[in-house]
């Protein structure tokens, strides 16, 4: 056990507003956890400052999306592929007849 001289201070930064998940938009604790504060002791109220800042990490770190797989079977060619020989079989059917350079 260890010997606590100080007390555990209130994360409240002034700016109690509740977001859409009930949880303070200024130092991320929930309702009961305002409401709880003064009751709780001091190892409660360490913990409750632990999850706050996971929250707050949680909320703050952009978010992970994850992109869904794409096949594409009709790929245009790209300027830095090789070229791709095209082979022709019978080249007396072609008729250059109106051909012009």
């Amino acid at each position: 056990m260890q010997l606590e001289f100080f007390d555990v201070p209130s994360p409240c930064i002034g700016i109690c507003q509740s977001d859409d998940k009930g949880q303070c938009s200024g130092c991320f604790r929930t309702r009961d956890e305002r409401l709880d504060w003064i009751s709780l002791d001091s190892n409660a109220r360490q913990k409750v400052i632990k999850r706050c800042q996971q929250r707050k990490k949680r909320k703050t770190q952009p978010a992970k999306v994850k992109v869904a797989e794409v096949t594409v079977e009709n790929k245009q060619a790209s300027l830095l592929d090789s070229p791709s020989k095209i082979h022709i079989e019978n080249t007396r059917d072609i008729d250059f007849g109106d051909f012009e350079l």
